[in-house]
């Protein structure tokens, strides 16, 4: 398996896994035991985002990485809706450890504007809205900027998602693989 742990310290980000806690679309702790993991190559691509927001005083604030997929279940459980979770039946770029939920925060570690707040499923949380105010179509670009130019690919129907192009050719992991399990 190629799952590295991704922490404060080795990657320079701030975390705050939101399915360690109970506000999120579930409305239960899916995360028990949280921990941060990507695919190694993923890993990679998150420092180079790192590097690129720093000359613009940002940081990265991790949401959510790699998901097992007994958590894609419990997502999809709550909002069948493929719009904006990926069906478990086939997996999702987060279950294989190649997708990362992420915001930007400056430098005392307020996270800026993007329009809608992280899993709203509504159609303002689209890359291309343009129905929430300048300053967030601003900071979404921002990101958006940072994320591609560091290698990686968006979902257009969420903001705060990005993926490795070809996602689907990476195995899904399952949560009896993992370390230590976060569930």
């Amino acid at each position: 398996m190629s799952l590295v742990e991704i922490t404060p310290s080795a990657y320079d980000v701030d975390i705050a896994l939101v399915y360690a806690t109970p506000h999120n679309l579930s409305g239960s702790v899916i995360y028990t035991d949280p921990v941060c993991y990507l695919h190694e190559r993923a890993a990679e691509l998150l420092k180079k985002a790192v590097h690129l927001a720093q000359p613009l005083g940002l940081r990265i604030k991790i949401l959510d990485a790699f998901r097992p997929s007994e958590a894609q279940w419990c997502l999809w459980n709550a909002l069948p809706d493929p719009e904006f979770v990926a069906d478990p039946r086939r997996g999702s770029p987060h279950t294989r450890g190649v997708a990362i939920d992420l915001t930007l925060v400056d430098d005392k570690g307020v996270e800026l504007e993007m329009g809608t707040g992280f899993d709203e499923a509504i159609p303002q949380s689209h890359h291309a809205a343009t129905d929430i105010p300048v300053i967030a179509q601003r900071n979404r670009f921002t990101l958006l900027g940072i994320m591609m130019a560091a290698g990686w690919d968006n979902y257009k129907n969420e903001w705060w998602h990005y993926q490795m192009f070809n996602s689907r050719d990476y195995p899904l992991i399952e949560q009896a693989q993992l370390p230590k399990p976060m569930m």
